[in-house]
């Protein structure tokens, strides 16, 4: 089972993704995390990251796909993964189609947490207000939850045409979301 979390930031992905890690063994693959890791890994690879990130420059789709590809590659047992963060575009979404392909695989769900903006933003300003978390800063979210709405709309289209998509309330206690991914995975 390959897997795309898909939501807003604060949605609660990465509390889901640790989840089904735990409880399925699937792996999470964070582009973040993978590009942070490609990095200090001192690779080929690695060294061509450092040098697009210390330029301040977009790490290339095309670098991102590559990183899957060798994550795919060093996990070949694993039940399945969780794609956390990519693709963002129908481009990276096409591009990620075509490399899974070329492996045999495929993505089988698009698991789309769906949420109140509004609500999400309460939720944000009331942790800044009692933990002061710096990535929570209500005015930085709100940018972040704009970017995400403007680039990310298309997919819901293009993977809904694959029959892919699936919603789950986003807004519900942990317990109650994790049982929704759970019927929309094992659906």
């Amino acid at each position: 089972m390959n897997l795309i979390l898909f939501g807003p930031p604060a949605a609660g992905k990465g509390t889901q993704a640790k989840r089904l890690t735990a409880e399925r063994g699937y792996v999470q693959l964070s582009t973040g995390d993978m590009l942070r890791a490609a990095r200090k890994s001192g690779s080929e690879l690695g060294q061509r990251v450092a040098a697009i990130m210390d330029s301040g420059s977009l790490v290339s789709d095309e670098i991102v796909i590559a990183l899957i590809e060798d994550a795919l590659a060093h996990n070949k047992s694993a039940p399945g993964f969780i794609f956390d963060g990519f693709p963002r575009t129908v481009a990276q979404a096409e591009a990620l189609d075509a490399m899974l392909a070329k492996h045999g695989k495929q993505i089988d769900r698009v698991v789309r947490l769906e949420v109140d903006s509004q609500k999400l933003l309460d939720r944000v300003a009331k942790r800044f207000a009692e933990e002061g978390r710096a990535d929570d800063n209500p005015e930085s979210f709100k940018v972040r939850l704009d970017a995400y709405l403007a680039q990310t709309a298309p997919l819901v289209p293009y993977y809904e045409r694959q029959n892919k998509m699936r919603g789950v309330d986003g807004m519900a206690d942990i317990d109650s979301v994790s049982r929704s991914i759970a019927g929309a995975i094992d659906a």
